[in-house]
């Protein structure tokens, strides 16, 4: 979908607006909003906010649509915050259409904690006019206790037909490991799983 690039900028342009405001004076609110033409043809708003508490903690939020003017268009908002104690995390996401019944998705997400502990996740959609669907997700957290990454897809073709797959990789903090793959074709799962411990020999998974 060539109007799909579009999405970077709608969402560029609210974040830009949202964290242009990111100098407020302590335990402060501000909100900046456009609304314009743009070259594809079509109008393009986006507005944002940025909070700011008396203990040093922020938030942002920032959104945008836009449109082409030939049936396409693209929402998109993010949001940040960022704590006292070093704690932050952050969100985005957004949805385009072609005018043609081609619609994406997607979204991202991460944290860090003051303790150490930090994650991330992502996902994309997409929805075809003939009435496939394709879909990739990813996940990643660690911290104190172990770390986890896993990722995956899923695939329907116009006829129905549904292929699917997912890994996770897995380690504890006395230093253990999981790898597991599951996989789906038309309803039949499958799924394998190794473990070790830290010194890499086999040890049998537990169920949870």
């Amino acid at each position: 979908m060539k109007f799909t690039s579009s999405k970077w900028m709608v969402f560029g342009a609210a974040l830009a607006m949202t964290f242009a405001t990111v100098n407020a004076n302590a335990q402060s609110v501000r909100h900046r909003s456009v609304v314009k033409k743009n070259t594809a043809g079509g109008t393009t708003e986006a507005r944002g906010t940025v909070a700011t508490g008396a203990n040093g903690g922020t938030v942002a939020h920032g959104a945008g649509v836009t449109t082409n003017g030939q049936g396409g268009a693209v929402a998109a908002r993010g949001t940040a915050v960022k704590g006292p104690n070093g704690g932050a995390a952050a969100r985005g996401s957004y949805v385009s259409k072609d005018g043609q019944g081609n619609v994406q998705s997607g979204s991202a997400a991460a944290f860090k904690g003051p303790n150490g502990a930090q994650g991330a996740r992502k996902s994309t959609t997409q929805k075809n006019a003939d009435g496939s669907v394709s879909h990739q997700g990813a996940l990643e957290v660690s911290g104190k206790n172990g770390s986890v990454q896993s990722s995956g897809s899923v695939t329907k073709d116009a006829n129905g037909n549904v292929n699917g797959q997912r890994t996770t990789d897995a380690t504890g903090k006395n230093g253990n490991t999981y790898q597991g793959t599951t996989t789906d074709t038309n309803g039949q799962i499958t799924h394998s799983a190794t473990c070790a411990d830290a010194s890499g020999n086999s040890i049998p998974c537990k169920k949870p």
